[in-house]
């Protein structure tokens, strides 16, 4: 699934609104967004909105990209059982990741 679908099911706002364009700061506008590695791989991307704290785990490709596994939204740590879902969500993409790349139509 695209990022842009991730970010829209999981807070309800469009890809702009909720994450920084590449190569700006916090000191350039209001949102926030953050990342820091999990485990396994797994990485996690924190965006607050409204005071609710969404996560984005993702993983990467190689040089060549990242892949969103999946988002939630979350009070405290990241469950493991979503840290683990993300994992079998890259096994599964790296056995095969024509079959779970997407391309516009």
């Amino acid at each position: 699934m695209p990022v842009h679908r991730v970010v829209r099911q999981v807070t309800g706002e469009s890809t702009g609104q909720v994450l920084p364009p590449v190569g700006t700061s916090a000191r350039d506008g209001p949102r926030t967004a953050s990342a820091d590695f999990l485990r396994d791989g797994i990485y996690e991307l924190r965006v607050s909105l409204g005071g609710v704290h969404h996560r984005i785990l993702y993983f990467f490709h190689d040089a060549i990209a990242a892949v969103v596994s999946h988002g939630l939204v979350k009070e405290r740590a990241v469950p493991p059982k979503e840290i683990d879902r993300a994992v079998e969500r890259k096994k599964r993409f790296e056995a095969n990741p024509a079959r779970h790349t997407y391309e516009e139509a």
